[in-house]
């Protein structure tokens, strides 16, 4: 942090940023808990304090955010190290920006947050569509303001835990700095201080009182999710894809049949259908008998080549969740809409291609499928689904939420350890609070779980087991104002909030200075 200040206050301050970062990394799963991203976030606001230079901030924010997004997004280095050290240094720049460009003084405590808000939105957006991992928002999954994502999503979420966490440490730092004789002694609590614990408490007892839909009066449906085991950290190029159809045929035979079993749910790549039409192939067949033997459709997950999608393209696939009925019929089926940059599909392929970069685990790139993200069962029932990634996405689950249950197929065996595997579960628990609907989550090699519209989690398995986990899950009705609204109010909201601070910060006072010169 370039400067004339002293060094040991240069090296408190870039302690506090760094610790402050680490805190909030703490919050997230599968480490944290919640309530250390509001401790780090004041750690960070008292770090940083009324600092008036801009460059000092830059670096101070960088400080925060990168230590935040290293521990955070470890998972990215086994799949590529080069990107994960390029996106952990992207995203720490956004809350640099945030930093450098929120404003000093009075208007500090509602900027801050607004401006560091706007950075977590911005990479929910960016690059590729966004990388929407160690989010904010995640960390508070299990929190009690989880509740405001039923009126607005992730976005409210991020804003409130900084608004709360920097409105807590801003008298706090005032009352230091005055008893430490650094400033003259000022009001603990300013008036305009008020404003935002104000408005944070009144989203909060909306957000108890907002809609949050109701389940429908009939029967729930009985569903059983396959979980068919396997190591972690292996991918399609070194486990064939028939080793795991088989693992999880294998435990689907382990279900007794039962008047009371209504669905059966595999995951995201149970099955890859290579150069035949999956019509034809052996793997219908396998899963029409399970179908036939129980008596009930299943709902799987599909690698297709895509000229046997419903909308071909020439050298592609489709990630897809079928249903197959007890005579093997497919009758519905929902290709996945966000696709996976440098998993599904490579950016800048051209480019890259000509600059020499190693493809070859990605030689084709799938094919985006369309909306709605609902699939319907033989009796009418529809699932909303969200296929593996797109659970990072308040709206992905905005897409299926016209439905009676959402379900989230996925495959997280390709990544060594847990960091994505639980931040998943906490994404299921924000999606199925946002639109009031049940979640079902189902992975080859784990976390598999039922998630209650309240965010509770039931059944979780382990990492590598073989199990298979059934539950009655309530059909719902009704919509919230997160999936009546979407994002884009609260987005306009925190721009608004942001360039308001700025210019009563200090953009006015520099307005009256440029005009009498």
């Amino acid at each position: 942090m370039p400067g004339a200040e002293g060094s040991p206050r240069l090296l408190a301050r870039l302690a506090g940023c760094v610790g402050g970062g680490l805190l909030v990394a703490s919050a997230m799963p599968p480490w944290g808990f919640w309530p250390l991203a509001f401790v780090g976030i004041a750690c960070f606001d008292l770090a940083l304090g009324d600092e008036p230079v801009r460059s000092r901030r830059a670096w101070a924010g960088l400080a925060f955010g990168l230590p935040w997004m290293l521990v955070g997004m470890a998972w990215m280095w086994f799949l590529t190290a080069p990107g994960y050290l390029v996106t952990s240094l992207l995203f720490a720049a956004l809350h640099a920006a945030a930093a450098a460009a929120a404003p000093i003084g009075p208007w500090r405590v509602l900027g801050r947050p607004a401006a560091h808000t706007l950075a977590e939105i911005v990479r929910m957006l960016v690059p590729f569509g966004g990388v929407p991992l160690a989010t904010l928002g995640i960390s508070q999954a299990g929190g009690p303001l989880l509740v405001v994502v039923r009126v607005g999503g992730v976005i409210l979420l991020t804003w409130l835990v900084f608004q709360v966490a920097i409105g807590i440490a801003t008298p706090v730092h005032r009352l230091i700095a005055s008893r430490s004789g650094r400033a003259p002694a000022r009001p603990f609590v300013r008036p305009l201080e008020l404003w935002g614990p104000a408005a944070g408490v009144i989203v909060v007892l909306i957000a108890f009182v907002a809609p949050a839909g109701t389940d429908r009066d009939i029967d729930p449906l009985t569903i059983a999710a396959v979980q068919g085991g396997g190591d972690q950290g292996t991918s399609a190029l070194n486990v064939p894809s028939s080793r795991v159809t088989q693992a999880h045929l294998d435990a689907t035979a382990t279900i007794e049949p039962d008047d009371d079993l209504d669905l059966v749910v595999w995951p995201e790549n149970g099955i890859d259908v290579d150069g035949i039409a999956f019509a034809d192939s052996q793997a219908l067949a396998d899963i029409a008998a399970e179908a036939a033997r129980l008596g009930v459709p299943f709902a799987i997950g599909v690698t297709v080549d895509s000229e046997f999608s419903s909308h071909p393209r020439e050298d592609s696939f489709v990630n897809a969740q079928l249903v197959v009925t007890p005579e093997g019929d497919v009758t519905s089926g929902y290709e996945k809409v966000r696709i996976v940059p440098f998993g599904e599909y490579v950016p800048l392929r051209g480019v890259l291609e000509a600059l020499g970069a190693p493809l070859d685990q990605i030689p084709s790139d799938a094919t985006r499928g369309r909306d709605p993200a609902v699939i319907t069962l033989p009796d009418g029932t529809r699932l909303g689904v969200m296929i593996s990634w797109e659970v990072f996405f308040g709206d992905r689950g905005r897409a299926g939420a016209e439905s009676d249950i959402l379900i989230n197929p996925t495959n997280g065996a390709s990544y060594t350890g847990t960091i994505v595997q639980t931040q998943q579960v906490a994404s299921s628990r924000l999606r199925a609070m946002e639109t009031g609907r049940w979640v079902v989550q189902v992975s080859p090699t784990g976390f598999s779980a039922f998630v209650s519209p309240d965010g509770d989690v039931f059944q979780r398995t382990d990492v590598s087991e073989r199990r298979v986990i059934t539950m009655d899950v309530p059909l719902r009705s009704g919509s919230t104002w997160y999936t009546t609204l979407g994002d884009a109010p609260w987005v306009a909201i925190v721009l608004v909030l942001t360039a308001a601070t700025l210019w009563f910060g200090d953009g006015r006072a520099r307005f009256r200075s440029r005009a009498a010169a």
